[in-house]
């Protein structure tokens, strides 16, 4: 089962709407991106490289943005969705670490 944070939705949508006023269907390219790195989570999330404790990240195909999760026994916990610039304090204080 995966499950998206309240932060990791506004996340997504705060991506998306930013490619929509950079050119008219760039968002839709992003969801299908970030759609098909949720199912490689989902497939298998144990492929994916630690970045912070335990926090994993799948880079997005053709956008520099990472989705971070928590995987646990029977569970996928998006976290966030960031930007490959932005510093990891950013959204290590989402969970505790």
């Amino acid at each position: 089962m995966i499950e998206f944070t309240k932060e990791s939705l506004l996340d997504i949508e705060e991506i998306v709407l930013w490619y929509e006023d950079q050119r008219i269907g760039l968002s839709f390219d992003f969801e299908l991106c970030l759609e098909a790195g949720v199912e490689e989570i989902i497939r298998n999330p144990k492929a994916f490289q630690k970045k912070y404790k335990n926090v994993k990240v799948l880079f997005i195909h053709r956008f520099p943005y990472g989705i971070h999760y928590l995987e646990s026994k029977n569970n996928i916990t998006v976290i966030g969705v960031f930007h490959t610039s932005r510093s990891p304090k950013n959204w290590s204080k989402r969970i505790n670490l």
